[in-house]
């Protein structure tokens, strides 16, 4: 599965990755690499847990550009 992700850096300089379609899917890491591929096993986590418990996997998201 493909799985969009939005990645940041926060004031102390550490990568911020976040899965918007798995609400509650977070990961961080020193180098945006390592953010990258915490994320991976945060939404496999993620994934594994919510269908443990019989909720849904996913949420449907989208992205939109707002002109400001």
């Amino acid at each position: 599965m493909k799985f969009s992700t939005v990645i940041d850096r926060d004031e102390d300089g550490m990568w911020v990755v976040e899965c918007p379609a798995i609400p509650g899917c977070v990961s961080q890491g020193r180098t945006r690499e390592e953010a990258m591929e915490n994320i991976k096993k945060a939404i496999a986590l993620c994934l594994e847990v919510r269908a443990e418990r019989g909720m849904p996997l996913t949420f449907e998201t989208s992205q939109v550009e707002v002109a400001v």
